[in-house]
């Protein structure tokens, strides 16, 4: 085993807890924006990705105050397009997932080898944004 780069560790951590804040008012957003004959179960969808992000912005900010890092209160930079059609929503969807699947996978990469733990965190969260990934190309297969 390998020591672990705590500050680096920390300061990636603290990108990914602001990111998955940004995912918070990004599905609270969407779920309000939604239209349409569909509007009830894409908005359920929409409000249950929006507890999900605060649920891993909170596991993420414990695992940080147990490093002896100071979770941010910043949340990262989102861009307002103006685009709220179910299509546009969903394609902003799976670019937000897919960055988010990145950033657990440096995660994984800066803690291989140094911590069995944030190991085991990250391949779980790498998990689960593969999935909504999948979820999300689903969904969108309709629209092409």
């Amino acid at each position: 085993m390998q020591e672990l780069d705590q500050k680096k560790t920390i300061e990636l951590l603290n990108t990914i807890m602001e990111f998955e804040l940004a995912g918070v008012v990004r599905y609270t957003h969407y779920s309000l924006m939604v239209t349409g004959p569909n509007r009830i179960p894409i908005v359920g969808f929409f409000k249950a990705q929006a507890s999900e992000s605060l649920l891993h912005a909170q596991q993420v900010g414990e695992i940080l105050t147990g490093l002896d890092g100071h979770p941010t209160l910043r949340i990262a930079p989102m861009e307002e397009t103006f685009k709220h059609s179910v299509k546009d929503i969903l394609a902003e969807s799976l670019s937000h997932e897919k960055k988010a699947l990145e950033l657990y996978k440096t995660l994984l990469d800066t803690v291989s080898n140094a911590s069995v733990y944030l190991e085991e965190f990250a391949r779980g969260m790498i998990g689960q944004e593969e999935l909504h990934n999948l979820e999300l190309k689903k969904m969108l297969r309709d629209f092409s």
